[in-house]
C-alpha cells in the first residue's frame, strides 16, 4: 500500500503550498529519491518549474517539465497525462491523480483555506477507504 502524508500548512496562499512542494522535492532529491510533482494546470506546472530555481538562495534542484525525456530526478506535470512511477508523488491537485496508487509515497499539500481543506478531507477519506497508510503533519 502507498504511504500518504498530508502536510497541512498554517497559511491560506498557494505560494506557501508551492514553496513547500519545492522544499519537499529538494529534501527527497538529496536523499536520492526520484520525484514527480503533479499540478492541476499547465500554468501551475510552469510556476513550479520557475520556483524550483528561485525558492531559496543558492538552490539547485534538477528538474524538468514532464513529457520530454524525463531524465531529471524531479518532473513536474499536470492534468490527466500518465506518469511513470517514481519514489515520491507530490500532489497539488483537488482530486487524487489516477496514477497515485503506483507510487510508494504520496505527499498531499493542504493550505488553511477552507475550500482546500474540504477537498483534502475528501481525498483523505478516499485514501483511507482504499486502505493506504496515512499520516498528517501540521506545519
Amino acid at each position: 500500500m502507498t504511504q500518504v502524508d498530508f502536510y497541512v500548512i498554517d497559511r491560506v496562499d498557494e505560494h506557501a503550498r508551492h514553496t513547500l512542494a519545492c522544499k519537499l522535492a529538494e529534501k527527497a532529491w538529496r536523499l536520492e529519491n526520484t520525484i514527480h510533482i503533479h499540478t492541476m494546470t499547465q500554468a501551475d506546472a510552469e510556476r513550479l518549474d520557475e520556483l524550483l530555481w528561485t525558492f531559496r538562495d543558492g538552490s539547485f534542484v534538477p528538474h524538468e517539465l514532464a513529457g520530454g525525456e524525463n531524465v531529471a530526478p524531479i518532473t513536474i506535470g499536470f492534468g490527466d497525462s500518465p506518469v511513470e512511477p517514481r519514489d515520491l508523488l507530490i500532489t497539488l491537485c483537488d482530486e487524487i491523480p489516477n496514477f497515485a496508487g503506483s507510487f510508494p509515497r504520496v505527499a498531499e499539500l493542504v493550505t488553511s483555506d477552507e475550500i482546500c481543506r474540504e477537498k483534502s478531507r475528501h481525498r483523505y477519506s478516499t485514501y483511507r477507504d482504499q486502505g493506504h497508510k496515512i499520516k498528517t503533519h501540521n506545519i
